[in-house]
């Protein structure tokens, strides 16, 4: 579509709060962008094992880069609806009547609540929360969070007292922001820990058991649909917001993963692998996490999961840890001047294995060092990593009966060629990836799109959205991929 074709209001303003930055973007109907921005976001590491974020500097941050991306376009009149993706699992705790935080926001990454979570499994209740939510008992997940921010905080158990204690995810943040409304879709509810898979609001158990008051939770609504009013003050119009998902529920829509079996990887900070399970609840019994996909009209998809935690953030530390590299792109340069890795293996655990080890205490390792091994072969271990814990998850998804036929993938690591082709190589199965890789913001707009009555449904909202697609075919040989296997499963047994 044509942009003077396009009427007075039918672009779609995203919003992409992430881990490491925040942006804006604008999609047309057609699934072109047509304006951007973006502003890196601050990290705070106050001890090991500690991430934080200030959740005033992202609502800031966030309302500069809508503000600049808008006016790129000719205004607000022009924005039809807002759609919102969001890192998901960090927690924000706010007063009810100020609207201010009350203290840092614990990012999805941090540690610290690893003794809550012992605790927890130690009294036997692991096997009753995966069963109830589809996921494991680890810091990764909102619950234990808000926990600590009771416990430790004195200003968040105060406004807990008073009854002036809001708790959210980043998506109940900024849409609180936004509109005034504390709210949440499921699919978000569903990364917390608090909210059963086949409920449809808070569970009243898991919140007793974590020790979170249930009142300062948001209302967990649709995926899309009408979600709040943002107020003219911050775009100069009132625009509604329709969509809403997590970044990597996002992401699965934004590839089309829309029935049962599609299945998608998203290599950004962390890699995340969905797999669309359709309208049945699923169960894992090979630690892949049970999650919901979306909500549409009150009805669920769900998906299987598998989270890595290190993933484009062991390119950052090579880069900005070690100086090894100036930037990222140079990983494909120097992994393409080797003709292997000269026997190095790195296993990333630089903030604990995630699925489907879930070994919050693993550490990082470097094998197979020697006076031989250089930068290039240091880069080349640090892309081969990300298609071998690929490959874990593949065996995961397999055991719990989701083999992969083919895998989609997406995200800033993704454009690198040569880790595209070795993953197809490792994974033994062809490997898809789309013309724009960032599609965490393009499912954000499919929903929002959809959710604004642009398109009938969300499948019709994909199929005019999504772009042309680049395959990647196996090509190494049975023996080379033994090899590889072999060393990372010796590599593993080092950490």
């Amino acid at each position: 579509m044509a942009r003077n074709a396009l009427s007075e209001a039918e672009l779609i303003l995203v919003i992409d709060a992430g881990t490491t930055s925040n942006r804006a973007m604008v999609f047309a109907p057609d699934g072109s962008v047509r304006a951007t921005a973006q502003r890196p976001l601050t990290q705070h590491y106050p001890q090991p094992g500690w991430v934080e974020h200030d959740a005033a500097e992202i609502w800031q941050s966030v309302l500069a880069c809508a503000r600049h991306a808008v006016s790129q376009v000719g205004g607000a009149a022009r924005i039809a609806a807002i759609g919102l993706a969001n890192q998901r699992e960090t927690v924000v705790a706010w007063d009810k009547q100020s609207g201010e935080p009350l203290a840092r926001a614990l990012v999805w990454q941090d540690r610290r609540t690893e003794s809550i979570c012992a605790a927890l499994r130690d009294a036997g209740h692991e096997a009753a929360v995966q069963g109830a939510t589809g996921l494991v008992l680890d810091p990764y997940f909102s619950a234990s969070k808000m926990r600590w921010l009771i416990d430790n905080v004195p200003e968040v158990r105060a406004a807990g007292e008073a009854g002036r204690l809001a708790f959210g995810t980043i998506d109940s943040w900024l849409l609180y922001k936004l509109t005034g409304a504390h709210v949440t879709d499921a699919g978000n509810a569903s990364r917390t820990a608090l909210m059963g898979l086949a409920g449809q609001g808070w569970d009243a158990g898991l919140c007793d058991l974590f020790g979170v008051p249930q009142d300062a939770l948001p209302e967990v609504c649709d995926s899309a649909g009408a979600l709040g009013i943002a107020r003219s003050e911050w775009l100069g119009t009132a625009i509604p917001v329709t969509g809403v998902a997590g970044d990597q529920q996002a992401a699965t829509i934004g590839q089309g993963c829309l029935t049962a079996g599609a299945t998608k990887a998203t290599y950004g900070t962390g890699a995340f692998v969905l797999a669309n399970m359709g309208d049945a609840v699923p169960a894992s019994q090979h630690r892949l996490l049970a999650t919901v996909l979306c909500q549409l009209d009150g009805k669920r998809t769900y998906a299987l999961e598998g989270s890595v935690f290190v993933a484009g953030s062991l390119v950052q530390w090579l880069r900005d840890g070690l100086g090894l590299i100036d930037a990222a792109g140079e990983t494909e340069v120097l992994a393409r001047s080797v003709p292997d890795n000269g026997g190095v293996v790195i296993v990333p655990a630089l903030s604990g294995l995630g699925a489907p080890h879930w070994r919050p205490d693993a550490r990082a390792a470097i094998t197979g060092l020697s006076f031989a091994a250089s930068r290039a072969h240091l880069a080349r271990a640090a892309l081969e990593a990300m298609a071998m814990q690929t490959r874990d998850l593949a065996e995961a998804f397999a055991a719990d009966g989701a083999r992969w036929t083919h895998l989609r993938i997406d995200g800033g690591m993704s454009a690198n060629d040569w880790m595209a082709q070795d993953i197809a190589d490792v994974l033994d199965i062809p490997v898809e990836r789309p013309g724009f890789v960032e599609t965490t913001a393009l499912g954000a707009a499919m929903l929002a799109a959809s959710g604004a009555g642009l398109f009938a449904n969300l499948e019709a909202a994909a199929g005019a959205m999504a772009g042309q697609r680049s395959g990647f075919t196996p090509r190494m040989t049975q023996d080379e991929r033994g090899r590889r296997i072999a060393a990372w499963n010796k590599a593993l047994g080092a950490v």
